[in-house]
């Protein structure tokens, strides 16, 4: 295994470098000027713009741009805002906390209710809760989060008046006040996200059950006198969490990239929002830092998700 894992590790490094040529290239191309706020100031000069602009390496080609930012970022340099004079790393670790607190919180709320739903979904197929289960899971991945997110703020701010529609990032957590303030706040975004994610497991750990429950190892384990949950328990489930686990995989580097859609409408200060705020002001290091940041983690938990086929299934050999 370990073996298989520096060989995985090996071959992701090619490919993380032809990710990161692919985004500089896209982001050198788009439009967009990162000092475009700074000629509308009457107060600059155009001498001094193009020495803010060769201060910041934006005179140069972007090829040597490139070979730059990747020699810093292996150091673990990630370079400073075109925006403000702040480290890269300084503003995603001031986001980082939120965005793990909404988003992660909402994949753990999606995964303790597509589990039990799913399963039990597959069991009683054809069953009224079969019925029931199915049609929210069809209204839960239809629906697009921003519309969610929008009914949720209507129904529990505007009519109802219980929770705030606008996420506060100056709280501070010092006594149970603010901190069931932090959990109120919370409530929406955090809701909005799990219910969407829920939806979409729900539908795979649904078919990935009933594809196993035909199986003929399936029908060997009841004729051999096992019952109904052990039968579940030992051979289904490890069978069924296989393609399970690989979209797992590729939905945890979102808890750390922030949810984009959904951090916008209710103002959440996290990864997401200060992505879109990057974007539409061409600040490339923030930009670059973030997607790459979620490219290599995407690959890390590909691997991690082939490093858990051989557990779940002894059959399988790296």
């Amino acid at each position: 295994m370990l073996r298989y894992a520096l060989k995985q590790a090996l071959i992701a490094i090619p490919t993380l470098i032809a990710i990161s040529i692919i985004l500089y290239t896209i982001l050198a191309l788009a439009p967009g000027d990162p000092l475009g706020e700074l000629a509308s100031s009457p107060s600059l000069t155009p001498d001094v713009r193009e020495n803010v602009r060769r201060a910041l390496g934006l005179d140069q080609p972007a090829y040597i741009r490139y070979f730059k930012w990747a020699g810093s970022f292996v150091t673990g340099n990630m370079g400073y805002s075109f925006v403000s004079p702040v480290p890269v790393s300084s503003l995603i670790l001031q986001r980082l906390p939120t965005t793990l607190w909404v988003v992660g919180l909402a994949y753990l709320l999606a995964i303790a209710i597509a589990f039990p739903l799913g399963i039990l979904s597959a069991l009683k197929r054809y069953s009224l809760l079969d019925q029931v289960v199915t049609t929210l899971t069809f209204v839960g991945f239809s629906i697009p989060t921003f519309f969610t997110g929008l009914l949720f703020i209507i129904l529990f701010s505007v009519w109802l008046g219980w929770l705030p529609f606008i996420y506060d990032s100056t709280l501070q957590i010092r006594n149970f006040s603010s901190l069931l303030a932090q959990v109120k706040q919370s409530i929406m975004p955090i809701a909005v996200l799990g219910l969407f994610q829920a939806a979409v497991l729900m539908r795979y750990i649904r078919t990935a059950v009933i594809e196993e429950l035909g199986a003929d190892y399936v029908r060997t384990a009841y004729a051999k006198g096992l019952t109904g949950w052990a039968v579940v328990n030992r051979h289904v489930l490890r069978n069924a969490l296989i393609p399970v686990v690989t979209l797992i995989a590729l939905d945890i580097p979102t808890i750390f990239t922030g949810a984009l859609v959904t951090e916008q409408v209710f103002r959440v200060p996290g990864l997401g929002s200060l992505l879109i705020d990057s974007i539409g002001r061409s600040d490339t290091p923030v930009i670059m830092s973030i997607t790459f940041i979620y490219a290599i983690l995407v690959v890390l938990f590909n691997l991690v998700a082939d490093l858990l086929y051989g557990l779940l299934d002894p059959r399988i050999r790296y």
